[in-house]
């Protein structure tokens, strides 16, 4: 049996850089190193070369190594003769195709948990970090049926042992419930805080997630509250499911919107347009959820130099856009992603959409007031640069009332963790002085929600005093009463 050992370098530096390595024996069987950290999630098995070097044993014949860094590098295939016995070395080396962060653009996620079987937290933690090539990583504490998630034992707040000038990692808190029979299927739902300080609680209500005859109290919202006055970050997560998203967003409780957090979940945004469509501000976000199960990522663009603060900051602002590998940009009358144009009696919206993938794209597409109103593909020759990798994709749109843009593209090719390609730009706003027309179809689809949410609060959700009920009631009207305005307005 020969010993094969790779070294893995930047390109660009030359310098010895962490990777995730996936070796084939002449077999087709995986192999990696004794004790070696392995990535989680579907798709292609990788082990991770922490120091940039890794040593695995290999049967005779062709051996074939695949090496990864993040979305931000090539993945860099490499096939070799193994003999029957000696030593192989091979360098490997890996070059950027991207640099986000030269245009001061950010990657993150926003939502990761370990759970219960991972033995090595601290380990995971810092090798996911950087092998996925992040500049803020949320890990969140959570409470589901007192389970032992490995993640529970980091302490709120930044950690320094791991934060660096140019990654920071913060521990944060998702905040749940479930609740049976409720509408969406999450009960209340689950949001996310982030830069908080201390713990808010309960983290978890509700006899499914906690114990028997807990009640589904406090709402969610009264715990943003608590999460807002410490100066921290509130995002929803799970595409808005849970019957209070609507009522969190309407009534100014959310910063951000997380999009498709686990793998699992479809490339869908009908729930988000339609809160844009309401006039609420939730700029794009995403994160993985279950470990680092997905390539999925939010970019944020800083006025200033990287620093946590400047992430937050471009995040509340709508500097965003989510991806699971390429690279979006937009403007609107050369106005940047998240900027309000003033556009008194209407005008027209000069957009570009921007792009760079390493797979390639195969539509991108300009989305107004949550419709397509311009579409370019690769088969049809479109983007600009005549190829799908890179390009620009240019068009005309009236505006006659208030609303907003953003671009989205899709890929058919696949990334390691079996997921499609996809990337969504936050919105761009523009104000006519009249609202939207869909506005009133949007806040009166909130408005069923909210009422069948009412019902469930009456007949169905458990609390410990009529006082709790009439609370988290209350707390529901208001959110209705603000649709209704807007379903007049």
């Amino acid at each position: 049996m020969a010993t094969l050992h790779g070294t893995i370098i930047d390109a660009q530096t030359n310098e010895k850089i962490d990777a995730k390595v996936h070796v084939l024996d002449p077999g087709g069987n995986f192999v990696h190193p004794g004790g070696a950290m392995l990535k989680n999630g579907p798709g292609t098995p990788f082990f991770f070369a922490p120091d940039g070097e890794f040593t695995v044993n290999t049967g005779r014949g062709r051996t074939d190594i695949l090496v990864e860094r993040g979305t931000e590098y090539k993945p860099q295939r490499v096939v070799l003769e193994a003999p029957a016995s000696g030593i192989v070395d091979t360098e490997i080396r890996i070059e950027r195709w991207v640099h986000p962060q030269q245009n001061h653009w950010y990657p993150g996620n926003t939502h990761i948990h370990y759970d219960e079987n991972e033995t090595r937290p601290d380990d995971r933690l810092g090798i996911d970090c950087s092998v996925e090539g992040y500049n803020v990583t949320v890990v969140s504490i959570l409470d589901r049926r007192q389970l032992p998630y490995a993640s529970n034992k980091f302490p709120i707040g930044v950690m320094n042992d791991f934060t660096t000038a140019h990654h920071v990692v913060d521990i944060g808190e998702e905040n749940r419930h479930y609740g049976e029979k409720s509408p969406w299927g999450m009960g209340y739902g689950h949001v996310m805080f982030l830069n908080i300080r201390n713990l808010v609680q309960p983290v978890s209500r509700g006899h499914t997630l906690t114990a028997q005859f807990d009640p589904d109290y406090p709402p969610l919202c009264t715990c943003c509250d608590d999460a807002i006055d410490q100066g921290g970050l509130v995002i929803w997560c799970h595409n808005g499911r849970g019957m209070e998203a609507p009522v969190a967003a309407a009534l100014g409780k959310l910063d951000a919107f997380n999009l498709f957090d686990p793998f699992w979940m479809d490339p869908e945004y009908d729930l988000w347009y339609k809160l844009l469509d309401c006039g609420l501000r939730l700029p794009a976000s995403t994160g993985t959820d279950w470990f680092v199960c997905s390539n999925n990522r939010v970019y944020v663009h800083t006025e200033k130099e990287f620093s946590y603060e400047s992430w937050i900051d471009g995040m509340k602002k709508g500097r965003t856009f989510i991806t699971n590998g390429p690279v979006i940009d937009m403007t609107v009358n050369d106005a940047p992603i998240g900027a309000t144009l003033l556009m008194d009696g209407g005008g027209i919206l000069e957009v570009e959409a921007t792009f760079q993938s390493h797979y390639p794209v195969d539509a991108v597409e300009i989305i107004v007031d949550g419709r397509v109103v311009h579409r370019e593909t690769a088969a049809g020759g479109g983007f600009d640069s005549g190829d799908a990798f890179s390009g620009s994709v240019r068009c005309q749109a009236v505006a006659e009332r208030d609303g907003w843009v953003a671009a989205r593209l899709w890929g058919h090719s696949r990334d390691s963790f079996n997921q499609s390609l996809y990337a969504h730009t936050s919105p761009t706003w523009f104000s006519c002085g009249r609202p939207s027309g869909n506005r009133p179809d949007s806040a009166r689809f909130f408005l069923d929600s909210i009422d069948e949410s009412l019902k469930w609060i009456d007949t169905v959700g458990r609390y410990n005093t009529d006082d709790q009920r009439e609370e988290v009631r209350d707390l529901f009207r208001r959110g209705r009463e603000a649709y209704a305005e807007l379903e007049k307005n």
